[in-house]
């Protein structure tokens, strides 16, 4: 049972593990896997909207062309409605009625002067009456085109007729008919015929897109005028267009190629003007925006890939660099910060050489404090066993001795705290004093008085004057100042040129000389005059006056100040 679930949970804990080493792979595969995230929705956003500009595109192109082909219609249906607006003009002729043709052909050669259009009056026989495209008296034929002719006279009603060829203008040509009667009542047609030619006019390239032509057909499909040259007029519209063809855009296929075709009808004529365009050179644009869009994308990220290969060596080998000197770091060497082509490698490199400098700074401060402990423990122990041979020698009995001692040892650990506590910067020679002197200084403060400028004192220095200004204390407490309610202790201090100048007066005091022959001999003088004078190179002075003694001490203060805390003290 155990181990079956010692199996299983092996399985588990080995899910993650495995699924960390699919996912581990060089700089480079990720850096090109960012660049398809990157550039594939780039890509695919881009087609569709080239999608949607493409066939906003197409749209205006079709609106573009409708408005082609319905010009194209209406300056047809004007030609057409003008040459009706004639007709009626003719109509009204008084020559007409009488059936005076001489006159009539006068007067509409005068009037059609300067234009392509020739008017014709056609009998029920078709037979033409008369006829100005030739002189008057000239023979004429029956009419070209008796069908659409025939059509009007029966309808008795205007209308427009297909394109056909005209005998006498030996040329293609249409005709507009307007039936009326004659005054005896015979129906006659009025009629101008007018050359295919004229109306090439109407279908004016210039209003037409790259590509596309446009052509003007009667009511069979025959090309009356057409802006590409293979149209012929005459000829049958190579599309089957009739009935076929819808109105509007359409789409139709001949011999293997597809048409866009734009159709709009004249209703006024019966015919149909059409625009039309290849399929492939509509779509040309759009296809070639495609193709350019591919080998733009695809050369973009071939050059975003060889870049992205660029960069992970560049990564790659600044990593590398990083985890050398990293191990270096490990080992204990000092390492220099290196440039890098990323500025983040940059910074880390920098902050593996200060960790370096950091770690030989911080070993060398452990072994510098290893040798400081061992060196002032020796010196503690050292003033320990002097303490305790002094405070021997002067107990009168075990109890006098263990009040002495624990004294002096008080105040060897207020300074050895005081010295802690300010180790980095120096003990205040000041806060010093004041620490040595609290514990016997009387209820009326004003009895002991401390005065000087700011010194700062090494450890050692401190420890040593510590303890003297502890053994003056003493001293001025048992024989001496403190030991009435009335004595004064100052203490003072100046530094001058090299030297600080130290003095210890008491005033107001009780003076017996035996005891200040006694306490020559005792541990506070040893201190004062051996441990300063040995340890500070200090020079000691000792006066006794009527009101009390004075020490007067002067020490080098480049024994005072290890020049590494003084320098970090004045820097605080």
């Amino acid at each position: 049972m155990d181990r079956t679930v010692s199996a299983e949970d092996a399985a588990v804990g080995a899910g993650p593990v495995e699924s960390r080493r699919r996912m581990h792979h060089p700089v480079v595969f990720y850096l090109v896997c960012l660049i398809l995230v990157v550039v594939i929705p780039a890509f695919l956003f881009s087609i569709v909207v080239m999608k949607r500009t493409t066939e906003a595109q197409e749209r205006i192109f079709e609106s573009l062309l409708r408005t082609s082909t319905s010009a194209v219609n209406r300056a047809v249906e004007r030609e057409i409605t003008s040459m009706f607006s004639t007709l009626n003009f003719l109509s009204t002729s008084e020559s007409l009625p009488k059936g005076d043709y001489a006159t009539l052909h006068a007067q509409a050669t005068k009037t059609l002067e300067g234009t392509d259009i020739y008017f014709l009056v056609i009998d029920q026989a078709m037979r033409q009456r008369l006829n100005t495209r030739v002189p008057f008296g000239t023979p004429l034929n029956v009419a070209s085109e008796p069908v659409s002719a025939r059509l009007a006279l029966s309808r008795d009603e205007r209308m427009v007729s297909d394109l056909f060829f005209g005998r006498t203008a030996q040329q293609w040509v249409f005709n507009v008919y307007m039936p009326v009667r004659l005054a005896n009542g015979e129906p006659v047609l009025l009629t101008l015929t007018k050359n295919a030619e004229a109306l090439r006019r109407a279908v004016n390239p210039d209003v037409l897109s790259p590509g596309w032509n446009a052509a003007v057909l009667d009511s069979s499909g025959t090309v009356i005028a057409s802006t590409d040259e293979k149209q012929k007029t005459g000829q049958p519209f190579f599309l089957r267009v009739v009935p076929s063809l819808r109105l509007g855009v359409s789409a139709m296929k001949r011999d293997g190629v597809d048409y866009q075709v734009v159709t709009e009808f004249s209703s006024l004529a019966g015919w149909r003007m059409i625009a039309w365009a290849k399929s492939s050179d509509v779509q040309a644009p759009a296809v070639s925006s495609f193709l350019w869009l591919t080998i733009g994308g695809a050369v973009f990220a071939a050059l975003a890939a060889i870049s992205a290969v660029g960069i992970a060596r560049v990564l790659s080998r600044d990593v590398r660099l990083l985890a050398h000197d990293a191990r270096r770091l490990g080992q204990g060497e000092r390492v220099a910060p290196r440039p890098y082509a990323i500025s983040e490698l940059e910074t880390v490199s920098r902050a593996l050489a200060e960790a370096a400098d950091a770690r030989v700074k911080s070993e060398n401060e452990v072994r510098f404090l290893m040798r400081e402990v061992a060196h002032r423990s020796k010196n503690q122990l050292t003033v320990i066993q002097a303490m305790l041979n002094q405070s021997a020698a002067s107990a009168e009995n075990a109890s006098d001795f263990a009040e002495t001692f624990r004294k002096r040892v008080a105040g060897l650990a207020r300074s050895t705290d005081l010295m802690i506590a300010n180790a980095t910067q120096g003990v205040n020679l000041m806060e010093l004093a004041k620490n040595q002197l609290k514990p016997f200084t009387p209820a009326d403060a004003e009895r002991v008085r401390i005065a000087g400028p700011a010194v700062l004192l090494d450890p050692q220095a401190s420890q040593t004057l510590g303890m003297a200004l502890h053994e003056l204390s003493t001293n001025a407490t048992k024989y001496g100042a403190l030991a009435n309610e009335t004595g004064i202790v100052s203490l003072s201090w100046t530094a001058t040129g090299e030297d600080l100048n130290l003095v210890w007066r008491e005033n107001r005091a009780t003076i017996d000389k035996e005891a200040i022959a006694a306490s020559r001999k005792g541990f506070g003088s040893v201190v004062l005059e051996r441990m300063l004078g040995m340890a500070l190179d200090a020079k000691l002075d000792f006066v006794v006056h009527d009101d009390g003694i004075e020490w007067r001490v002067t020490i080098p203060l480049a024994r005072l100040r290890d020049e590494d805390v003084h320098q970090q003290g004045a820097a605080q």
